[in-house]
C-alpha cells in the first residue's frame, strides 16, 4: 500500500492522495482528502466530481479489426479456436494506455498454436498494454494469423457502424470508460459557526490512468465545462416571451411545444446534453447526429427506437427528460 504525499493548494482548499494501491494489474485504487469546505460545499463538489470521472475521463481502445479473408463477424477461421466475434470482444477489453488523440494502427501477427495475449500485439510507440497478459484467442493449428488494429482515444459509449465494413474490418463496440467507480463521502470539524467540511473521494481505474491522474483530468473537464459561464453578458441571453412558458421546479404546465414554437422560443444552441440523459442514451443520439432539441424533436416516439442501440428504455427516458427540463413532448405521427 502506497501513501501518495502530494498535494495542491488553490487558496485555502487542498487536495492529498491519502492511500493508493494496486489491487491488480488492471483495478487501481486511490482515496484522496479535499478540505477545507464550507457547509453544504462538499455535496456540490463531490457530485460533480463523481460524474465528470465517470462520464468524461478519457480512455485508449481498439475500435475497429480486420482479419483478411474473412466475410462477416460470425465467421470462423479454421484453427482458431474462437469465432471472428468473441476475438473483437476479448481486443475491445484489452485496456491500454495512450496520451495520443489521432488514430493510431497495431498490428497482431502470431503462428500457432499458441494462446494469443495482448503482449503479443505490435502498438505504436505512444500506446502500452496495461496488462500484457489479456487473453484474445487461442490459435490451435500450425497457421499464421494477423490482426491490424485501429486504436483511438474517447470517452463513454462508441457504438460501432457496421454498414462501414469492407475488406474484412470490424467496428468494435468501445466502452471508452477507464474509472470503473467513485464515491464520495462528507466529514465534519470544528464546532458552532466554524464547522467546516471535508471531501473524501474513493476511485477505482483500470489502470489506463491512475486514481491521481483520472481526479485531475475529471477536474480540468469541469473547469473547461463550466469556463464559458464566466463570460456570459446580459445582452447575449435570449429570455421566453411568456414567463409561464416553463414551470418553476416542481411546477407544472399544461403547455406543449412542437417544432416550430421551439425554433422561436428556444435558444438555437440548446444541446440534448441539458436533458442530463444516461450516457448510453445520449451518445447513441449523438450517433445518429441528434444534437440539439430541434434534431430531436424530428423524430416522433414510433422513429427513435429505429437507431441502432436506442430501445425503448431510452425513448422513456427521453419523453421524461424532455417534459421535466422543458415541458416538451416528442412529436406524434
Amino acid at each position: 500500500m502506497l501513501t501518495c504525499e502530494t498535494s495542491i493548494s488553490t487558496q485555502t482548499i487542498k487536495w492529498k492522495c491519502v492511500e493508493s494501491k494496486t489491487e491488480s494489474r488492471r483495478l487501481h485504487y486511490g482515496r484522496f482528502v479535499v478540505s477545507p469546505f464550507k457547509r453544504g460545499q462538499v455535496s456540490t463538489v463531490g457530485i460533480a466530481m463523481r460524474k465528470a470521472s465517470s462520464e468524461e475521463v478519457q480512455g485508449t481502445g481498439i475500435t475497429r479489426a480486420r482479419f483478411h479473408g474473412v466475410v462477416h463477424e460470425y465467421s470462423t477461421i479454421k484453427g482458431i479456436k474462437e469465432t471472428i466475434h468473441d476475438v473483437s470482444v476479448n481486443l475491445k477489453e484489452i485496456v491500454l494506455r495512450g496520451d495520443s488523440n489521432d488514430v493510431k494502427e497495431a498490428v497482431s501477427s502470431v503462428t500457432g498454436p499458441k494462446e494469443v495475449i495482448a503482449g503479443d500485439t505490435s502498438l505504436p510507440p505512444s500506446v502500452e498494454a496495461v496488462d500484457s497478459l489479456q487473453y484474445v484467442a487461442t490459435i490451435t493449428q500450425p497457421i499464421s494469423v494477423n490482426i491490424e488494429s485501429k486504436i483511438e482515444k474517447d470517452c463513454g459509449y462508441r457504438i460501432g457502424n457496421s454498414n462501414g465494413c469492407r475488406d474484412g474490418e470490424f467496428p468494435v463496440d468501445a466502452v471508452s470508460m477507464p474509472v470503473r467507480n467513485v464515491n464520495y463521502s462528507v466529514h465534519l470539524f470544528g464546532s458552532g459557526e466554524a464547522i467546516r467540511e471535508i471531501l473524501f473521494i474513493e476511485i477505482w481505474t483500470n489502470g489506463s490512468p491512475t486514481p491521481d491522474e483520472a481526479i485531475t483530468e475529471a477536474s480540468e473537464k469541469l473547469i473547461d465545462l463550466s469556463s464559458p459561464l464566466l463570460h456570459v453578458k446580459l445582452e447575449d441571453v435570449s429570455y421566453l416571451k411568456d414567463s409561464q412558458s416553463y414551470p418553476a421546479s416542481g411546477g407544472s404546465s399544461s403547455q406543449v411545444y412542437n417544432v416550430t414554437e421551439l425554433d422561436k422560443e428556444l435558444p438555437a444552441n440548446t444541446f440534448i446534453d441539458q436533458l442530463e440523459l444516461p450516457a448510453r442514451a445520449s451518445n447513441c443520439l449523438k450517433k445518429a447526429n441528434i444534437h440539439t432539441i430541434a434534431d430531436l424533436l424530428n423524430y416522433s416516439r414510433e422513429d427513435l427506437p429505429k437507431i441502432k442501440s436506442f430501445g425503448q428504455k431510452s425513448v422513456d427516458q427521453v419523453s421524461k427528460a424532455l417534459w421535466n427540463h422543458f415541458a416538451i413532448e416528442l412529436p406524434k405521427n
